[in-house]
């Protein structure tokens, strides 16, 4: 069986995508497509690219309804049900409070009060309207701005890995800057993609069939077969300040970094709800993993 390696640049990250098929040309074109998808969604979702439809959005839906194509709409619709299911603290609308956040970690200093107040007044899927006769979207109030950033890595995979399986892929391990991470099928001779997590995470030496979750670490390696994983940790982009040290996953309902824990991590079928979820988990905390697990049965998840 060929065996394919391709990588791409997107979302200021790195995707990297092994693929197995009966043939290399075949498993090289599938894999080509599957990376295409990939660059379709960053021109689609990035809030950086001017000619993006969210950049689109971000200037236009407070003025009037901008139409969007059905999938982004649908797109959008799903994660305002992740809002909700979550209590908020997973928020695509959480943009003016990453601009706030980001100057402040450029400066090393912490936002001022009416700085943040003004930010948080934009946040919230509640001041997006979504017309599904239309398929358009409008902001209620000025100064809102959608963020993918705890989304679109997810959902880039997600998309990739069903333009596999439209080629007829049933083998492939694709990962997006490796804290997103799907595992088609399994690889030649094995029970599944074998997933390494590092503590406080997980440190088992001994892989299990499936994903296990035991206390506060999963079973390491993981053995991930038709299965996302996503990680979050609080180690990214970061300053200090008077001894508090300030992250960059925030609470969108309280306008500040979060510190109820060092990592989180979601295995589930759809990656980009994955990556959803491990970052509410960074937000609400420990406590709310038993209401994840009553609300999204077909997931599991550990926090750090």
């Amino acid at each position: 069986m060929a065996m394919v390696t391709l990588s791409l640049e997107a979302m200021a990250t790195r995707f990297e995508l092994v693929v197995y098929g009966d043939g290399p040309e075949r498993a090289r074109a599938g894999a080509e497509e599957a990376l295409e998808e990939v660059a379709r969604v960053e021109r689609q979702l990035s809030r950086y690219r001017t000619d993006s439809d969210v950049a689109r959005l971000n200037r236009h839906a407070a003025e009037r309804p901008v139409p969007v194509e059905p999938r982004l709409f649908r797109l959008l619709e799903r994660c305002v049900e992740l809002s909700v299911a979550t209590d908020g603290a997973f928020d695509v609308t959480v943009g003016p409070l990453v601009r706030v956040w980001r100057t402040a970690a450029a400066a090393g200093a912490r936002p001022d009060a009416s700085t943040l107040a003004s930010a948080r007044a934009c946040v919230g899927t509640a001041l997006v309207e979504l017309d599904p006769e239309a398929y358009a979207v409008r902001y209620r109030v000025p100064g809102v701005e959608l963020d993918f950033g705890a989304y679109g890595k997810g959902y880039a995979v997600e998309r990739a890995i069903d333009v596999l399986r439209e080629n007829g892929v049933t083998s492939a391990l694709m990962h997006g800057g490796t804290s997103s991470v799907y595992g088609l099928g399994t690889p030649p001779g094995d029970l599944g993609w074998r997933v390494a997590l590092a503590a406080p995470l997980g440190d088992s030496p001994e892989p299990v069939k499936a994903p296990r979750a035991t206390g506060n670490r999963f079973s390491s390696p993981i053995l991930l077969r038709d299965q996302g994983l996503s990680v979050s940790a609080a180690d990214g982009s970061s300053f200090e300040e008077d001894g508090v040290v300030y992250g960059h996953v925030l609470d969108p309902r309280l306008a500040e970094p979060v510190c109820h824990a060092l990592a989180t991590a979601v295995v589930g079928p759809s990656p980009a709800t994955c990556e959803a979820l491990s970052t509410a988990l960074m937000v609400n905390g420990a406590e709310w993993l038993e209401v994840m697990r009553n609300c999204f049965s077909e997931y599991q998840g550990i926090v750090s």
